[in-house]
């Protein structure tokens, strides 16, 4: 499995869909080879609707969703804070797109069942579940948390509803991969409410959590029997206001059966067209260091190293990415 970050199509960056198919081809090779490649897309799918009274709104128009396909991406989490910056409309347009999209989104839906809903995919024999939801409470889940009746993100604010829908995947799936939307922008530890969380998940089934939003990277690493990543800061992202804020990259996870027995992390910087691009070999050793020493902050575990070439494969083919992992 590819993890990757915050995605929008705003500012300069929407001059990416107009070739929709071969805008991001230069991160297939990062993406394309995993199995299943996820990435936070923090945009409404709309050109409609209301203005959300809120300093940032983004949108963009469905073919977001094929370019984010072009780019090897099989499935993205909607459930964060600017899903639903167009409102009643943008969400409705939203919700049509998700129906017809060539990637699988979760996080979002017409209720609460389907917002907390998995994608099921299956892969080498093995079912997999992957569920997204946002813990940030801020004006999108005040104003669009999914309920019975009502269209929205899934919430975790209370986390009970996110645990439930865990256990849920659980009884389904042989491996569960949970997105969370969550912590604070530009920090570069993870608070006590995102590592009270993760242990949540991890003793709820989870296998697999990955998390967005505070713009820069976290540590990662074991919790548990689970693997927690705390930020995959910013992907295809419109500034970089800083050196944190523009380093990026793809996390790759070899699993067997429901455990992470290898990761890789490969380091990007954000370019100035929003998309991640590859640094020097000199700036890709800082950044493998500074990854690996994120972790110091976290409580989490690493995972024993295997030797193994660090960059991607040029190969499109499912698995021919030789697990590569951090050291510990």
């Amino acid at each position: 499995m590819a993890f990757g970050g915050d995605v929008h199509f705003e500012s300069h960056v929407a001059a990416l869909l107009r070739h929709p198919s071969t805008s991001l081809a230069s991160l297939r090779p990062y993406l394309a080879p995993a199995d299943i490649a996820m990435v936070n897309l923090e945009t409404a799918i709309t050109r409609r609707g209301t203005p959300a009274p809120k300093e940032y709104r983004f949108r963009a128009p469905a073919s977001a969703l094929t370019t984010l396909a072009g780019a090897g991406v099989d499935v993205v989490s909607m459930a964060n804070n600017h899903a639903a910056d167009y409102q009643a409309v943008g969400l409705q347009d939203t919700l049509a797109a998700r129906r017809t999209s060539p990637v699988r989104i979760v996080g979002i839906g017409a209720n609460a069942r389907e917002a907390y809903s998995p994608a099921i995919m299956n892969v080498r024999g093995q079912r997999i579940a992957v569920l997204a939801a946002s813990q940030l409470r801020d004006w999108t889940l005040q104003t669009w948390e999914a309920t019975s009746t009502r269209p929205g993100i899934a919430g975790a604010r209370p986390i009970a509803p996110l645990l439930e829908a865990v256990k849920s995947a659980r009884l389904k799936a042989d491996v569960v991969v949970v997105y969370v939307h969550w912590g604070v922008e530009r920090m570069s530890c993870p608070d006590a409410t995102q590592r009270d969380a993760a242990r949540k998940l991890a003793a709820a089934g989870a296998d697999v959590v990955i998390g967005s939003h505070p713009h820069v990277t976290q540590g990662a690493g074991r919790e548990g029997s689970a693997y927690v990543a705390y930020s995959m800061g910013n992907f295809v992202w419109y500034s970089r206001n800083s050196s944190a804020s523009s380093s990026t990259g793809v996390l790759t996870l070899t699993l067997d059966g429901r455990k992470v027995v290898a990761s890789r992390w490969t380091p990007l910087r954000v370019s100035s067209s929003g998309v991640p691009k590859p640094p020097s070999s000199a700036e890709a050793t800082r950044m493998r260091r500074d990854w690996q020493a994120s972790r110091s902050c976290t409580g989490l575990r690493a995972i024993p190293s295997r030797t193994s070439s660090s960059e991607p494969t040029s190969s499109e083919s499912p698995g021919s990415q030789s697990p590569s992992p951090e050291s510990p």
